[in-house]
């Protein structure tokens, strides 16, 4: 396949104090609106977590290679299954990320010079968590592992991105407490 899409399922939830991904979201659990998401642009959605905790919901489920190395060890996950060229990752606490900025993300990988595509939120940072990346940033990632370098805005620098930017810097508020978590749902019901 040309292209995959994966959601990573999230950490421990530890300022949630609950599991974040479970969370109901516009009828359904914020794991499976964001995979819906996710399979919308990039035609498939794979999880990236527990397979006891997740494996109900309908999609594959695979948990991380190395335990405990968050989002890197996630992406690096995805990227070891070899099921595409370039892979789309969107974390699974941003609930208001459209299909429309995934597929724009998307079509620009189409045409990258470089391994991966990432854009620029609100703080001028790039996000990371919301990004496509080639199969050809997985060496970097292993190693990045192996030295425990797993900070994602420090690693993306590493990877060839192509920054994208103009994308609303709502789209990638992202819920890590349960006050962030009052707000998206308050805004989503306007």
């Amino acid at each position: 396949m040309l292209r995959a899409g994966f959601v990573l399922t999230g950490g421990q939830s530890s300022r949630m104090g609950i599991d974040k991904a479970l969370l109901e979201f516009q009828g359904a659990t914020l794991l499976r609106h964001q995979a819906e998401v996710v399979r919308e642009a990039a035609g498939s959605a794979i999880l990236i977590g527990d397979p006891a905790r997740y494996g109900d919901l309908g999609y594959r489920v695979y948990p991380d290679r190395i335990p405990g190395c968050g989002p890197a060890g996630g992406i690096a996950t995805a990227l070891s299954l070899g099921v595409a060229e370039w892979n789309l990752i969107v974390a699974c606490d941003m609930p208001r990320v459209t299909v429309e900025v995934l597929r724009l993300l998307i079509e620009k990988s189409e045409n990258a010079s470089g391994r991966s595509v990432v854009p620029i939120g609100p703080d001028g940072e790039p996000e990371p968590l919301c990004a496509v990346y080639h199969t050809g940033c997985l060496a970097v990632l292993d190693r990045a592992l192996r030295e425990k370098r797993l900070k994602m805005r420090d690693l993306v620098r590493e990877l060839e991105p192509l920054f994208v930017s103009g994308i609303s810097s709502s789209c990638f508020a992202n819920v890590n407490t349960p006050a962030e978590w009052a707000e998206i749902g308050e805004n989503s019901r306007r």
